[in-house]
């Protein structure tokens, strides 16, 4: 992204956004309520346009031709109640044109990675906040992208299902490799999640820092987030919001 500006009416989301994030990297967007974090996904993903500015997806130039380049995953798993779970996660590949029973054959594996084995026919009524989140995350990867956009994901979510969520997609990010770009306002959401943490301002948003985030990751979550250096970020991501 580069000069990266945005207006809605009279009211600037965006000025002057630069960012580059390298393939296969995972970088958090932090910032207050109405900074633009997720307007700024949106333009990455083709939903919108920058005012001014570029945005360069993998060669891909044109809002429409982002569009083929990244998946995104909604704050909302966005579940339809009539489909099961397997058929909620398999959508992804029948929109790139998959009979359903070589979208189920596809998709099916995943949910054993994933700790869904046995819940691929129960409908989404019957799931836990966590699991739901697990299904629509499957839905974003089967959608065959390389770059995933996620939109607080978890932001729906208790405390403590929110942390348990934290520590499985560190794994499943690790086991599926894919360019990240995550939306959050939780701090240490940010820093356990991602390689770096851009840090926007309140409206108009822009870059005020840039944090290296990656921390010794073979502890526990509750040893990372305990350890010295993970509180040094911390205290360094809060001042630059405040």
């Amino acid at each position: 992204m580069r000069g990266v500006s945005k207006r809605f009416g009279g009211v600037v989301a965006l000025r002057g956004v630069d960012v580059t994030i390298e393939r296969h990297e995972k970088v958090a967007i932090l910032g207050p309520s109405g900074s633009g974090k997720s307007t700024l996904l949106q333009i990455v993903a083709g939903l919108l346009d920058a005012e001014v500015g570029s945005v360069n997806v993998e060669g891909a130039l044109l809002a429409k031709e982002r569009l083929g380049r990244c998946a995104m995953m909604p704050q909302r798993d966005l579940l339809l109640p009539w489909r099961s779970a397997l058929d909620n996660a398999a959508i992804a590949c029948e929109n790139r044109g998959m009979k359903r029973s070589e979208a189920r054959a596809r998709t099916r594996p995943f949910f054993e990675r994933f700790g869904l084995g046995a819940f691929e026919d129960v409908s989404p009524a019957q799931l836990s906040g966590g699991m739901r989140q697990r299904v629509s995350f499957i839905r974003t990867l089967m959608a065959d992208k390389d770059v995933l956009l996620l939109d607080e994901p978890f932001g729906a979510l208790d405390s403590i299902t929110r942390a348990q969520m934290q520590e499985w997609l560190l794994l499943a990010m690790a086991d599926v490799p894919r360019t990240v770009l995550l939306v959050t306002h939780d701090v240490e959401e940010a820093l356990l999640l991602g390689d770096a943490v851009i840090v926007l301002s309140s409206r108009p948003g822009r870059v005020v820092r840039v944090l290296d985030s990656r921390v010794d990751s073979g502890r526990s979550r509750r040893e990372t987030v305990t350890s010295p250096e993970f509180v040094a970020l911390k205290e360094q991501a809060l001042e630059a919001i405040e």
